[in-house]
């Protein structure tokens, strides 16, 4: 998949989790700070992910997720 097909999936997946619109949703955008989520929030779109793109998130790369962007890069790799 190349990069926007992934941001485009994991926007879809956020807009439904938080709220906020898909517009709201930019590569630079901080998942707390600018879009609003909590750590059950963030807990849940890792699952979605996992079901989503059929992976297993490492635990390392939770502490590791601020931004949108941090998510399609390492669902990209």
């Amino acid at each position: 998949m190349s990069y926007n097909e992934v941001f485009d999936k994991v926007a879809e997946l956020i807009e439904a989790q938080l709220p906020v619109s898909k517009s709201q949703i930019k590569p630079e955008s901080r998942l707390i700070q600018d879009l609003g989520a909590d750590s059950a929030n963030i807990m849940i779109l890792i699952c979605d992910i996992e079901n989503e793109f059929d992976i297993q998130v490492e635990n390392e790369m939770l502490t590791k997720i601020n931004t949108v962007d941090d998510v399609v890069q390492y669902l990209v790799k």
